[in-house]
């Protein structure tokens, strides 16, 4: 099952943080978000399908992310759960930990912000499109 939408970079995308990634509706993004590798995302967890959601609160599901700007992309693994609870207006989290709340996406991640291919983030910090894969396995 996929779910596919778009979002933008942005000049201060710094992917830096060991432990999350955050994608985010928010516009607008200070240093200080070293997680955050998009803005302006036209999907926050909210707004996932309930079906999708169905099949991440699983505790053997397997969440692929793939995030693609101008032709460089990269991808992260991570794990559904059943305590998830996926209904934050704006953000989506991904974290390396078990750490759930309104936010997170998936747990146990693959990778973090500051793991995420350095090629792409060049490309994130232009203010490019962005074009996110969310595939369960």
């Amino acid at each position: 099952m996929d779910f596919v939408f778009t979002a933008k970079g942005h000049v201060n995308v710094r992917s830096l943080h060991p432990t999350t990634l955050e994608i985010t509706k928010e516009t607008h993004l200070t240093p200080r978000g070293d997680c955050i590798i998009a803005v302006a995302s036209a999907k926050g967890i909210n707004d996932l399908s309930e079906e999708f959601k169905k099949r991440l609160k699983d505790d053997n599901a397997v969440l692929k992310i793939t995030i693609e700007c101008n032709g460089i992309s990269d991808s992260i693994t991570a794990s559904g759960s059943k305590h998830l609870i996926l209904n934050h207006e704006t953000d989506m989290v991904i974290r390396k930990s078990d750490f759930i709340c309104p936010r997170t996406l998936a747990i146990k991640a693959d990778k973090a912000a500051k793991d995420v291919n350095k090629k792409l983030v060049e490309e994130l910090k232009k203010e490019q499109p962005v074009r996110v894969t969310l595939k369960i396995a």
